[in-house]
């Protein structure tokens, strides 16, 4: 996005003077809280618009219950690390994260530095355990933590076998488990607990209150299409959108859609000739909910096993101790389901309503390639509660049934996308950019809210590269995220200082 397009005053063809943005963001979750929380800091006079359809911010997938609430480090979340068929364990993706990771530690540090943001409000420090029995998964997590403790990003993981041992870091966990079961665990101390929510609306308050950000909640995109008059050589996007008020246009030379499963086909809306290479499978997801005092109090960390053959990734079984609107509980699951909705308040239509000339083969090549992902989905929806207690008591053998409530999850809808193989489901998030860096969208999952600053940094090298890459821009960056720049895999000097830094700025320390 070149400079002379960002348009601080009003331009040119416009009804009115409040119809015309620097900048519109789709979506009122984590994401575009945190793009307006970038735009604005490295240029303040930026006018920006926020759209979401509910009645407040952070209602899908960045409310807490939607969501792991792990502050994905890849410490503990065995997908990340597939093992591969010598033997040996695919360590760059965790490696990828857990600097992602840190990047946005670093920035949310700077805004508690600032004074935007309380961190107790939205972060706590809670240790991430990797936990797993019989012998084949245990020789898997012994080499995981042989390549990974042997990097200064992991240097602190711990491992055990020892059943007493691993019973002071997990107690309840280990109460009535078989003496003679093979067990094994990794913990890393340093871990957390985010409530994405919380943060999400910490981000907004400020941006809105300094008149720098509008917010229009209870609104729809009906339609988004370019918008040209003869002074306009680019074009602006316009948005049509509807409100029980009634109706509205704005236009803006950027857009940004970060809507959750909602941007898919909102970026298929726009006609950029990029979206024709992507479709999207939903999955839905429950959990098992305890607030009993007495096992809260007895369970502090967040407990990651081995996912089953053929599960999504979002699926993998863990144990958490969660922080949810100030009030410590556990949560297990998430018990994986199938829904064509593409968000918890969307349609059954979402799904066949997304199909495409151009992503029909890509989909079925998916559906055909993914059985076991199919049958698994199938025995997930068959559960019954005698179903999801027996999954549980893998983690928990002395679980009742009593002590826990089914609550449902947040809606994912996972990237299926065209490649010149065939149509591949993907893990992870993806940022798709018209070529003229008009226009981005966030597809996927997670990790993506504890990822949020990476992806964003991404959104902006990719569509605001010449701003992005003058002198004042790269001095505003460099004061929010003093590592920019810097590979923290590859120095660890500079991972130190980054950990401390944030550490004490965060309340993490000691």
């Amino acid at each position: 996005m070149r400079p002379s397009r960002l348009i601080h005053t009003l331009g040119e063809g416009c009804p009115s003077a409040v119809d015309r943005y620097d900048a519109v963001l789709v979506g009122a979750g984590i994401m575009s809280a945190t793009l307006a929380s970038l735009l604005h800091a490295l240029d303040p006079r930026l006018r920006l618009l926020l759209v979401e359809g509910l009645e407040a911010p952070a209602l899908e997938s960045s409310a807490a219950m939607n969501n792991a609430g792990t502050g994905h480090a890849a410490n503990c979340e065995l997908n990340y690390t597939p093992q591969r068929d010598d033997g040996s364990v695919a360590i760059e993706q965790a490696l990828a994260i857990n600097a992602s990771f840190e990047r946005s530690l670093e920035f949310w540090a700077s805004l508690v530095e600032l004074g935007s943001l309380q961190p107790n409000r939205f972060l706590h420090r809670v240790p991430h355990l990797s936990f797993v029995w019989g012998e084949k998964d245990v020789a898997f997590l012994r080499q995981r933590h042989s390549q990974l403790s042997a990097l200064p990003a992991f240097a602190a993981m711990e491992w055990s076998t020892d059943a007493g041992e691993i019973a002071d870091w997990i107690p309840l966990m280990m109460e009535g488990r078989n003496g003679g079961e093979l067990v094994a665990a990794t913990r890393v101390q340093r871990g957390m607990d985010l409530d994405f929510g919380s943060l999400t609306q910490m981000l907004l308050a400020p941006l809105q209150s300094a008149g720098a950000l509008d917010v229009v909640f209870g609104t729809r995109v009906q339609r988004l299409k370019r918008f040209r008059t003869p002074q306009m050589t680019a074009g602006d996007w316009q948005l049509d959108l509807r409100s029980p008020s009634g109706a509205r246009q704005v236009r803006a030379p950027f857009v940004f859609l970060g809507a959750g499963g909602g941007a898919l086909p909102l970026l298929q809306s726009s006609g950029i000739p990029e979206a024709a290479d992507f479709a999207g499978f939903p999955v839905s997801g429950q959990w098992l909910v305890c607030q009993q005092p007495e096992l809260v109090d007895h369970h502090f960390a967040k407990v990651y096993g081995k996912a089953k053959v053929g599960a999504p990734p979002m699926s993998v079984p863990h144990l958490d101790t969660r922080w949810i609107d100030g009030k410590r509980s556990l949560l297990f699951g998430p018990y994986a389901g199938f829904s064509s909705k593409f968000l918890k308040t969307g349609s059954l239509l979402d799904l066949p309503k997304s199909v495409r000339i151009s992503n029909l083969q890509p989909m079925l090549q998916v559906g055909v390639n993914n059985l076991p992902l199919v049958n698994y989905l199938i025995t997930q929806l068959r559960q019954s509660p005698a179903d999801r207690m027996d999954a549980l008591r893998d983690f928990l053998p002395q679980a009742r049934e009593q002590d826990w409530t089914l609550s449902v999850a947040g809606q994912r809808v996972q990237i299926i996308k065209r490649t010149p193989e065939g149509g591949r489901l993907q893990m992870g998030t993806e940022v798709v950019s018209s070529a003229d860096g008009s226009l981005a969208a966030l597809l996927g999952a997670s990790p993506g809210a504890s990822t949020s600053v990476s992806i964003m940094l991404t959104v902006l090298e990719r569509c605001f590269a010449e701003p992005l890459a003058t002198a004042a821009w790269q001095e505003r960056l460099r004061a929010l995220i003093p590592s920019f720049g810097q590979d923290l895999n590859a120095d660890g000097d500079a991972l130190r200082r980054t950990r401390e830094r944030s550490d004490v700025l965060l309340g993490l320390a000691g």
